[in-house]
């Protein structure tokens, strides 16, 4: 039996974790079976790039639990776009990557395929495994869902969520501190969170957690109220741009500086449209994703404030990268671990789909099927907590 494992997309606090885990629980279930890497996701596959897992060796596995990162590397590879496939020299004209994909497991007589990764990398394997299933080629694929997003449907908490949540708590908590370098200073926290608010929302609540546990000194310049969050802005909600930069404006008026957060996706689509109305390229990724880096959401919203809120000083922040690349905390760590297991369980069982908590089903941790599996999912914004929220800081 041999047992593949390959990670895609962004990598998020959970890679490095599920595949220690995955790897206890192969060691315990079946101990000869053989283990292998596709290195940097899809794109090794295509290329037949692997790396083959020490041999009994299952003890050393709780060192991936410490790293962030991916021990395989990631890319973002799809399957069905041949013409990026072969522009990228992954594979040759003329030649279908999904087929190419099929020949090179059934070369490397792999019998269960691990995909740990968000919607696109688990979509591109309800694609390989429709593919293979059609040709008569026995292969068990269990995914995994990843994304600091959290906007998998229809998947309750992605894997490595809340760590990044964390983490960029505790960046913006040294951030916090640029408050005191100027007068009237507007300080922009952009969060990733493409087309969902969850990880900005949830960041916020987490920063404004840690605060309360913080000693202040409002006699000096440290009182809580700089600290604070002023404002958060998502993709699932509208910004009244004006209404804002008043409100806001009288806050830098009362404490001599502003804080938000922003969801990278917040207000996109009239970044893009005054974009094309200029006749700018918007660029934009193999899936056809805006390039929200090369964007950069945060400048154009700094440039949008600073007149208006009268700000001396305009800093903007992107914890992402930090956030992502941490090791999963122990929320997390509990929530891989256990996914691992059902996962391993499934592919020992040969049944194919993402294991998640399905909140379509009481947010059981459960085997879902891959035509489920969708991205995208809006943040609810009528959560109490998030209400709560809200109406402490407006």
């Amino acid at each position: 039996m041999k047992i593949a494992f390959l990670t895609a997309g962004g990598i998020a606090p959970c890679l490095s974790a599920s595949i220690g885990s995955l790897i206890e629980c192969y060691a315990e279930a079946v101990p000869d079976a053989q283990l292998i890497g596709y290195l940097n996701g899809y794109q090794g596959l295509l290329k037949g790039r692997f790396i083959e897992f020490p041999a009994n060796d299952s003890s050393r596995a709780n060192i991936l639990y410490k790293y962030g990162g991916s021990p395989l590397g990631n890319s973002r590879v799809k399957l069905t776009n041949t013409e990026d496939c072969v522009q990228r020299g992954l594979v040759t004209k003329g030649d279908l990557p999904l087929e190419v994909a099929a020949k090179q497991l059934q070369k490397d007589q792999v019998t269960i395929l691990h995909t740990i990764g968000g919607d696109d990398t688990n979509t591109m394997a309800a694609e390989l495994a429709g593919y293979l299933s059609e040709n008569n080629y026995d292969l068990t694929v269990v995914g995994l869902p990843k994304t600091v997003d959290n906007d998998i449907v229809p998947i309750a908490q992605s894997l490595g969520a809340a760590t990044a949540a964390e983490q960029g708590a505790l960046f913006f908590e040294n951030i916090a501190n640029e408050n005191t370098t100027s007068t009237r200073q507007l300080i922009i926290h952009e969060v990733m969170g493409r087309h969902c608010g969850w990880l900005t929302a949830a960041t916020a609540r987490e920063y404004r957690r840690r605060l309360q546990d913080r000693e202040f000194y409002p006699e000096m310049l440290i009182s809580m109220d700089r600290w604070d969050v002023d404002a958060i802005y998502i993709p699932e909600l509208p910004i009244d741009l004006e209404a804002e930069s008043k409100r806001l404006k009288q806050k830098m008026n009362e404490k001599d500086g502003v804080n938000i957060f922003l969801s990278e996706g917040a207000g996109i689509e009239t970044i893009v449209n005054e974009m094309e109305a200029k006749d700018e390229e918007v660029p934009r990724d193999a899936f056809g994703h805006v390039r929200l880096d090369e964007i950069n959401p945060g400048l154009w919203y700094a440039k949008q404030f600073s007149k208006k809120l009268e700000a001396q000083k305009v800093l903007v922040q992107k914890s992402g990268y930090f956030a992502r690349s941490a090791p999963a905390n122990a929320m997390d760590l509990d929530l891989i671990k256990r996914s691992a297991s059902l996962a391993a369980e499934c592919g020992l069982s040969g049944q194919n789909g993402v294991v998640g908590l399905d909140e379509e089903n009481n947010d059981e941790l459960s085997l879902i099927n891959f035509d489920r599996i969708k991205g995208g999912k809006p943040f609810t914004t009528d959560q109490s907590w998030f209400q709560d929220m809200l109406g402490e800081i407006y």
